[in-house]
């Protein structure tokens, strides 16, 4: 009988097991065409026997989990006209396929038309070996190498095989440009995604007229889209997204009257759409994507009739206007994205049923939420967070949405949402649930079996967490990863992490008791906060062995014992903080196998060590606070031979140590040199996989006050060594830390001169060297550190005249006092001489102009204040704000006198 057989198809039959190599298919030497595809041969290799079959003209083993080494026998298969070894993506094991196979193969079946190879493993071949398929050109039709681990430059040749009707090289290590010239004129089907090319897409695209299909999405190109490609009426699909082109949306869009799909995205394309609005009056088109470009204006209201319109994505663009009448009306949308534009409006009345996603979040719309939305059965998603919606809803509405994947209402200060306590509100298929920042009376009460996240963070909660939520945790939510309750008022015990949990943030709440040792069973935990609660009891050691752990806060609780000694090698862990317990004993030495940690806050406990040097080796240490604890001794850094690289905030202020200022550590603070200040927008401490639901924070002494930094700018720097007993003088080293902001010294038993270094801190805004032993005089080139707006020099054995211009004419006798052989008009002691003040250090265009230094920083030193604080993201200070007044009441006359008075003798002398 297998004399006879010459096709065989068996592909999608569920088949598993191996591919034996007595197989019965191996024994078919007359078959002609194979096919196994879409089965279950999971871990099994391709046997030689298949070079056996030498009569195969078709071959498809593509998505069966076929693994190992294609064998060289396979280039037996002469007769081969079709030839597919299609992977599914993501897999573990892949086929291989080795240069000289490779070789074999295209040398001796110089008949393929078909020849499929996606996400194939051949890293070893180069795309030089390419050029092989010049053997085949003159039958190839149809060539797919996506995802094959190809590298080099892409050669136009490749593109220029003559019969080429469909080519896939996407997701390749290729780069260059595309071609100029010599395309292969009979393609239909093209995809270059994800090769980085350099340059524009060339005019020469438009010789492509039987194109039906075009993927150049992250590719890297540049410029405008070229008019020719308006040419290729033939395009039924277009993809250009996650590119970096410009200009406008083009109104030859229109000549494309077969295009089905069409992705722009995540593009810098600019303008109005809405004339003309070409794109909206294409009869076929049903995937539309303009999302994340810079497209401004209304959004068209009208369209085509009868349009197929069905996915249209215009988020992350900058429309105004309100939502066109198409949006709530059109039979054939199933997926309308509008988010983050500037869309006005009320919300109206949906009439569209076959609407699966709706996305309105981040836009300036009110008004109430619409009733109709509880009629769209067919929803899965829907986001209407950020969206200033008011009035009343009742979250048992949303039981009729039985369909519901992911609703989002977050961010609606004026919509309240109606708790009934007595009613299950049922979501049978909801994956994510996000409340956060809006009026819930109660806790929700709610049945859905599949929920993977839930967010009623700041949702002003006052209550209990109920008895059904804490079986939820324990027995109903396997799948769970993500809980945050932070920012409410719940209270009573903690509420017991799942096994599977990733992320867990009960932080802000006045949670009281214990940490209970079964939240050792949650060791998939990513990040734990626990912060600014009631808790008690120990920490449990079992948290230090985590494998997932990134971050660890538990700050601002009432937690007693000691640090966790079982932080072991290979953890993940970037940010502890622990400070603001009673935490006691020694430092434990293993924190130094935290080698990817970024933030460790342990201030404000009961510690009693000496400095942990140890922790030098921590590369990527950027936040060191061991402030207000019983630590002692003397400081030093030298074992490692870059301690400290990265460090941008040191405070180690308020314990007992002793001994020389630690200059040695100082001059390896790499961070706090030649930081980029530059960048574009204020940037962050924080990782994007968390940047959403945890910022890293910090206590920290800012211009004489307590101020907690709810978020930490990069280009950040302070050091504080204040209420120790550091003696010995300032190091001229300390000069070099030039992108330093705050420097507080007081209040030890420092001696010698104030260092001239200082004077090239040219970002400083607090300097605090009060109570101390210094004497000397102040150097008068620290009158060029142009923002400086706090300084505290009291309390020493200063000498002579202060200096005077910039920002010293800003500071007043709190910043001096104590130092009785000082004298200036800043303090009750004035010089004898009025000779003796050192000359003004504005320069002569400041004098010619009449409009100097003194002045600005009059309304720097009173007014920036304000924005300083702000643009730290300050949630807190506490404190007399001494400094900040002290112009009120004693210099602004004074000092704006004398400047407009400058500025009249000058327009004099003008004129």
């Amino acid at each position: 009988m297998s004399d006879h057989v010459i096709e065989l198809d068996l592909s999608c039959n569920n088949l598993n097991g191996d591919l034996h190599p007595n197989s019965t298919i191996f024994q078919l030497r007359h078959l002609q065409q194979l096919n196994l595809s879409l089965n279950f041969f999971f871990g099994s290799s391709l046997h030689v026997g298949i070079g056996d079959l030498v009569n195969l003209t078709y071959l498809n083993l593509s998505n069966c989990y076929l693994s190992g080494n294609i064998p060289s026998t396979i280039s037996h298969l002469s007769k081969l006209v079709s030839l597919d070894l299609s992977n599914y993506r993501h897999l573990e094991q892949q086929l291989k396929l080795d240069t000289l196979t490779w070789k074999k193969l295209i040398h001796n079946a110089t008949n393929l038309r078909e020849l499929h190879l996606n996400r194939v493993d051949m890293y070893s071949i180069r795309e030089s070996s390419l050029s092989m398929l010049k053997n085949v050109s003159s039958s190839l039709v149809s060539l797919r190498l996506g995802e094959i681990g190809l590298q080099g430059n892409l050669s136009s040749a490749i593109l220029s095989l003559p019969n080429l009707q469909r080519l896939d090289l996407s997701n390749n290590e290729l780069s260059g440009k595309l071609p100029k010239s010599n395309w292969s004129t009979p393609l239909r089907y093209l995809d270059l995604s994800g090769i980085t090319f350099s340059g524009e897409i060339p005019k020469s695209i438009g010789h492509l007229k039987y194109l039906t299909q075009l993927v150049l999405s992250y590719c890297n190109l540049d410029g405008m889209v070229p008019l020719s490609l308006w040419n290729l009426t033939q395009l039924t699909h277009l993809d250009l997204s996650q590119n970096k082109l410009n200009g406008e949306i083009s109104p030859l869009f229109l000549n494309l009257k077969h295009l089905i799909h069409c992705d722009l995205g995540y593009n810098y394309f600019s303008g109005n759409i809405q004339v003309p609005s070409s794109l909206f009056h294409l009869p076929n088109l049903s995937f539309l994507d303009l999302s994340s470009n810079k497209l401004v204006g209304p959004i068209p209201v009208q369209i085509t009739k009868r349009s197929k319109l069905s996915i249209v994505n215009l988020g992350s663009n900058m429309f105004n206007g309100t939502i066109p009448q198409w949006c709530y009306s059109l039979p054939s949308l199933i997926e309308l994205d509008l988010n983050d534009n500037h869309l006005t409006g009320f919300i109206d009345e949906f009439s569209t049923y076959s609407l699966q996603s709706l996305y309105l979040s981040n836009n300036n719309l009110h008004g109430h939420f619409p009733n109709s939305i509880f009629e769209l059965q067919n929803l899965t998603n829907l986001d209407l967070s950020s969206t200033n919606l008011s009035g009343v809803v009742d979250f048992h509405q949303f039981s009729k949405l039985n369909r519901l994947w992911y609703l989002y209402l977050s961010h609606n200060g004026f919509l309240s949402i109606n708790i009934d306590s007595s009613v299950d509100t049922i979501l049978p298929n909801l994956f994510s649930l996000d409340l956060s920042y809006a009026n819930i009376n109660s806790f929700p009460k709610f049945q859905a079996r599949n929920l993977e996240s839930l967010d009623l963070s700041n949702s002003n909660i006052h209550a209990r967490i109920p008895k059904w939520f804490h079986k939820k945790l324990l027995n109903s939510w396997k799948d769970i990863i993500h809980i945050d309750l932070s920012f409410n008022k719940l209270q009573g015990d903690l509420p017991i992490p799942p096994d599977g949990i990733e992320d867990f943030l009960l932080s802000n709440n006045n949670f009281t008791g214990d940490i209970s040792s079964t939240f050792c069973n949650a060791s998939s935990l990513y990040i734990l906060n626990l912060a600014h609660n009631n808790l008690t009891g120990m920490i449990p050691q079992c948290l230090g062995t985590f494998s997932y752990l990134s971050i660890l806060d538990m700050q601002m609780n009432n937690l007693c014992g000691s640090i966790p000694g079982t932080f072991s090698k290979g953890n993940i862990f970037e940010t502890i903080k622990l400070n603001g317990n009673q935490l006691e004993g020694p430092l434990p030495q293993c924190l130094a196998y935290c080698s990817y940690l970024e933030v460790l806050d342990l201030g404000d406990n009961n510690i009693e060590d000496t400095f942990p040097n140890w922790l030098e080796t921590l590369q990527e240490l950027q936040v060191l606070s061991l402030r207000s604890n019983h630590l002692h001794g003397s400081i030093t850094c030298s074992s490692t031979k870059h301690p400290f690289p990265k460090l941008r905030i040191y405070d180690v202020s308020s314990n007992n140590f002793s001994g020389p200022l630690p200059t040695s550590c100082f001059k390896n603070f790499q961070g706090m040199m030649d930081v980029n200040n530059s960048q574009i927008g204020l940037q962050y401490m924080g990782k994007a996989r968390y940047f959403n639901y945890y910022n890293d924070s910090v206590v920290i002494i800012m211009k004489g006050l307590s101020i907690e930094l709810t978020r930490i700018l990069t280009t950040f720097t302070t050091i504080d060594l204040s209420n120790n007993k550091f003696d010995g003088e300032i190091s001229e080293v300390i000069g070099e830390l030039n992108s330093l902001k705050g420097l507080n010294l007081s209040n030890n038993g420092i001696t010698g001169t104030i260092p001239q270094s200082l004077s090239h801190l040219r970002n400083l805004e607090w300097l605090d060297l009060s109570r101390n032993q210094l004497k000397g005089e102040i150097p008068v080139a620290l009158t060029n550190l142009n923002f400086l707006s706090f300084l505290n020099l009291s309390q020493n054995h200063l000498e002579g005249v202060i200096p005077t211009g910039q920002q010293f004419d800003t500071f007043g006798n709190d910043s001096y006092e104590g130092n009785t052989m000082l004298c200036g008009f800043q303090l009750s002691k004035s010089c004898k001489n009025e000779e003796d003040l050192p000359p003004h250090s504005t320069s002569e265009d400041e004098e010619e102009s009449g409009f100097g230094w003194k002045a600005v920083a009059i309304g720097y030193g009173c007014g920036a204040i304000y924005g300083l604080l702000l643009g730290y993201n300050v949630f807190f200070f506490t404190g007399k704000p001494q400094w900040l007044a002290r112009h009120v009441e004693n210099m602004f006359n004074i000092r704006l006198k004398r400047s407009n008075n400058r500025a009249n003798l000058n327009r004099r002398r003008m004129n």
